[in-house]
């Protein structure tokens, strides 16, 4: 194994070579990966032409893996789901959040492909929960422990934008009566390495649910500003068939709408998770 690991800043994120996700890995690289994830919470793996079976099969190393209940699929392989600005609107991914928090079970992580890219923009940036978290004063810190959030599916998918034909108003009301609101804690703890996190986002979450609204909406629109902050965040400049790949649990991230009418298409496998605490 020649797995080489090179961190890229001091919050999060990690560039792999010596791998080919291509093929089936070995239980020892299973284990660095998995190792590496936990210590920079987002991997990169440049020049990694998988096919969708192939960024299952990757992805399943870790995890059972999720269908989308919205975006559409790659027919043969329902796991992987397709981001393609020619034919869905994404820009709910053009803002700061979590993957999938609108579930019991929010994803453990997911591993990103990039299949058409545009000549230029089309980044996508990733911040450390942790980092923000540990960042906080000890009374905030304090305060936030213990309490929990709601996280609404409508939040980032509104029915104006996702019911606009009777099939997809007919998949968009399913999807609502299956994921009705539920909570998370405001500070989750990761189940692996006990390192506490910022579990708020906003993309799916819609009030600190022991706080009056005043104070929730306050609260909340400071822990999105911090979270952000551009030392807790990395920046990546995608390539053709480069891999991503994160720790939804203490990350978010945002996919930067900026390279219109020029087409982006990525494929997503999305590694479900356990009940956050």
């Amino acid at each position: 194994m020649s797995i080489h690991i090179t961190p890229l800043s001091p919050a999060l994120g990690a560039q792999i070579s010596g791998v080919d996700l291509s093929r089936d890995l070995t239980s020892a690289e299973r284990d660095a990966i998995e190792r590496a994830l936990l210590e920079h919470q987002v991997l990169f793996f440049r020049d990694q032409p998988v096919t969708p079976q192939q960024q299952a099969r990757f992805a399943a190393h870790f995890g059972d893996l999720h269908i989308h209940p919205i975006y559409p699929n790659v027919p043969e392989q329902p796991e992987v789901l397709i981001l393609d600005t020619a034919v869905t609107d994404v820009r709910d991914n053009a803002i700061w959040h979590t993957d999938v928090t609108f579930l019991p079970t929010p994803a453990l992580g997911a591993v990103l492909s990039a299949k058409q890219l545009p000549a230029y923009g089309g980044d996508t940036l990733w911040a450390s929960g942790i980092a923000a978290f540990e960042a906080l004063s000890a009374p905030m810190r304090s305060l936030l422990d213990g309490l929990t959030a709601t996280h609404d599916f409508t939040r980032s998918f509104p029915l104006e934008r996702f019911g606009s034909t009777p099939e997809d108003l007919a998949r968009w009301e399913e999807t609502r009566r299956k994921n009705p609101p539920l909570s998370h804690p405001v500070v989750r703890t990761h189940p692996v390495s006990g390192r506490k996190a910022l579990f708020v986002n906003d993309g799916f979450t819609t009030r600190i649910n022991e706080l009056e609204p005043a104070e929730s909406e306050a609260i909340l629109k400071m822990l999105f500003a911090h979270a952000t902050r551009p030392e807790f965040t990395i920046r990546w400049r995608w390539q053709e068939n480069d891999v991503a790949m994160w720790d939804n649990r203490v990350t978010q991230h945002y996919a930067v709408d900026d390279y219109r009418p020029q087409r982006r298409v990525m494929h997503r496998a999305t590694i479900l998770g356990d009940a956050p605490f």
